[in-house]
C-alpha cells in the first residue's frame, strides 16, 4: 500500500459534496432518515440474487453463507432505523436554570449528541456485505446523520460498485441530500481522503499492518480525527478438565468454528487450551471439511506463509495436516490445519505461533495448571475481540480469576459455544483492547452509532436556536433527561434524582 504524502489524487469534488451534505443531513427529521435506511435495506433485498451471484464469483464464499450475511446486513439497517426513531441515542439532557444550585447558580444548559461529519469507511474483504459498502460502519454512520464515503475493497470490485449504485439510488429516492453516500476505489484514493480535512472520522476492518499505518495518518493530520480500526484477534478458548469430560463433541465444535468460511473470520478461535492428558476426540475420525477457496490471491499467499511458519516451529505436533492447493489463477484452496503444543513450547516459539493466522489454522495448547492461566492469558493475549471459557458449574470458584483476565482483555467473553457468529443486538460488543482494535469501541450492534457522534452543550440558548431534540416542545419526540431546579438540595439522600 502506498502511503506517501506526496500522492496526488483528484478527490476534491467527492470530499466537497460530502461536506456540503453535513448540515442538511443532520437536520433531517428522524423518521425520514430512518425510512431512508429501510429503503436501502429493501433495495438490497430486492437485488439479493444478483448481489449474491457477484459475491460468490469474486470472493469464493458459499451461497448459504452469503445469503445469511446479506440478510444480516439488511436487517442491521432496519435495526438502526428503529434506533433513530427511538431517539435515545441522542442522549438529550436538559438542566433547568437554578439560582439555588448547591455548587453555585446554574444556567440553563442543554446537551445533545450531534453528528461528527463526513465518515470514511474502509470496506473489508471477508464480509463483502456486512463489513463492506452497505455494512455496519456505513449503517451506523448514516444512522448518526453523517455523510459516508466508502473506500471499496479490491477483492470484490464489481460487487462494491453494484451495491453502491443500489444504496445511492435508494437514498436519492428517499429524498436524502446530495453527497450523503459516495464510493471511491484505490489505495491512493483512500489515503488521500483520510488526509482530507473535510473527513472527520474513519472506520477500518483489515490487517494489523495496514490498520496501524492508517491510524498513524489519522493521528498525524493537522487536525487529528477518530480512527476506528478493527485489526487482528486470536480469540483464545479455554477448557477445564471437567468441561472436556462433559463435552464429547468439543473437538468437532472447535474444528467447525476454525474451518467456517475457511477460517477467514475475525472471531475464529486461534488457540484452544485444554489440560494435559484430557482426552479429545481422535481428529482422524472426524469428517474433514471440503477444501474452500480463500478470498483472493493475496490472502491465500499470506495464509500459506503463516501455515509454513507454524508447521516449522520447534515442538509442534501436527494433529490435522490440512492442505493448500494453488490453481492457475493463483487462488488458494485450503483445508484446516491443527497443531498441538505445550505451554512451554508456546512460550519458547511465541514469535512463530502467536501471530494471527487468517485462514483455517489453529493451535491446541496443553496446560498443566489451571491457576496459571490468568497470568498466561494476560501475557500472551493482551487484546482480543473474544475469549471463551468451557467450564462446569462446579468449576466456577477455580475459574473466577481467569474470567477476570478474559474480561480485562476482551470485548466479548463467551461461556461455552464458539466465538464465530456475532449477533447484531443492542448489547453486542465487537471490539476490544489493542491489538484487536485501535480504539476500544464496538463495530457491531446499536452502540456502534456512538462512534460517529460528539456532545454539544447549549447554554442559555433561545428556543428558536436550539436543536429540535433540546427544545421544550420536543418536535422529534425523543427522550429527554430533564434536571429540574431545586433537586440539588436533596443530593446525598440517595433518591436517584439529580
Amino acid at each position: 500500500m502506498s502511503l506517501e504524502p506526496g500522492v496526488v489524487v483528484e478527490l476534491d469534488p467527492i470530499a466537497e459534496r460530502s461536506a456540503r451534505a453535513v448540515r442538511p443531513f443532520a437536520a433531517t427529521e428522524p423518521r425520514a432518515r430512518a425510512a431512508a435506511l429501510v429503503a436501502v435495506a429493501d433495495a438490497l433485498d430486492g437485488h439479493a440474487a444478483e448481489l449474491i451471484d457477484l459475491a460468490m464469483r469474486e470472493t469464493g464464499l458459499a451461497e448459504p453463507r452469503l445469503a445469511g450475511e446479506l440478510r444480516r446486513t439488511t436487517n442491521q439497517l432496519r435495526l438502526f432505523a428503529e434506533v433513530i426513531v427511538d431517539g435515545g441515542y441522542l442522549d438529550a439532557r436538559l438542566d433547568e436554570a437554578d439560582p439555588a444550585y448547591v455548587i453555585g447558580p446554574r444556567p440553563d444548559v442543554r446537551r445533545v449528541l450531534e453528528p461528527l461529519g463526513p465518515v470514511l469507511v474502509f470496506a473489508a474483504s471477508n464480509f463483502p456485505f456486512a463489513f463492506s459498502v452497505g455494512g455496519g460502519d456505513t449503517a451506523a454512520a448514516l444512522a448518526a446523520g453523517c455523510p459516508v464515503v466508502v473506500k471499496a475493497h479490491p477483492g470484490h470490485p464489481e460487487l462494491s460498485r453494484r451495491t453502491a449504485a443500489i444504496v445511492t439510488g435508494a437514498l436519492e429516492a428517499s429524498g436524502m441530500p446530495d453527497g450523503v453516500f459516495q464510493l471511491v476505489e484505490g489505495e491512493a484514493e483512500g489515503v488521500a481522503l483520510l488526509r482530507d480535512e473535510r473527513i472527520r472520522a474513519a472506520a477500518f476492518t483489515g490487517s494489523t499492518r495496514v490498520g496501524r499505518l492508517l491510524a498513524g495518518i489519522a493521528a498525524a493530520r493537522p487536525r487529528p480525527i477518530p480512527f476506528y480500526g478493527e485489526l487482528g484477534s486470536v480469540n483464545p478458548v479455554y477448557a477445564t478438565a471437567a468441561a472436556v469430560a462433559a463435552e464429547p463433541g468439543l473437538l468437532s465444535g472447535f474444528l467447525a468454528s476454525v474451518s467456517g468460511s475457511a477460517g477467514q473470520l475475525c472471531t475464529k478461535p486461534g488457540f484452544l487450551f485444554v489440560p494435559e492428558g484430557a482426552p479429545l476426540d481422535d481428529p482422524g475420525e472426524l469428517s474433514p471439511p471440503a477444501e474452500h477457496r480463500l478470498l483472493y490471491p493475496g490472502i491465500g499467499r499470506a495464509f500459506e506463509e503463516r501455515r509454513a511458519a507454524v508447521l516449522g516451529a520447534e515442538g509442534v505436533t501436527v494433529l490435522v495436516e490440512g492442505s493448500v492447493r494453488v490453481d492457475e489463477s493463483e487462488q488458494r484452496f485450503a483445508t484446516p490445519t491443527v497443531v498441538e503444543v505445550g505451554v512451554e513450547q508456546l512460550l519458547a516459539q511465541r514469535d512463530a505461533l502467536l501471530e494471527e493466522s487468517f485462514g483455517p489454522l489453529s493451535v491446541i495448547v496443553r496446560y498443566r495448571e489451571l491457576g496459571r492461566l490468568p497470568e498466561l492469558h494476560r501475557e500472551l493475549f493482551p487484546g482480543n475481540l473474544t475469549s471463551t471459557l468451557h467450564a462446569t458449574e462446579a468449576d466456577a470458584p477455580a475459574v473466577a480469576p481467569l474470567v477476570e483476565a478474559l474480561a480485562e482483555t476482551s470485548g466479548r467473553v463467551l461461556f461455552g459455544g464458539w466465538p464465530t457468529g456475532v449477533s447484531v443486538t443492542n448489547a453486542m460488543q465487537h471490539g476490544g483492547p489493542f491489538p484487536a482494535t485501535t480504539t476500544d469501541s464496538t463495530s457491531v450492534g446499536t452502540a456502534a452509532i456512538t462512534r460517529f457522534l460528539r456532545g454539544v452543550a447549549y447554554q442559555d440558548a433561545p428556543q428558536a436556536l436550539l436543536p429540535a431534540a433540546l427544545r421544550d416542545d420536543n418536535p422529534w419526540g425523543v427522550p429527554q433527561r430533564r434536571s429540574a431546579a431545586g433537586r440539588s438540595a436533596g443530593w446525598g439522600t440517595l433518591t436517584g434524582e439529580y
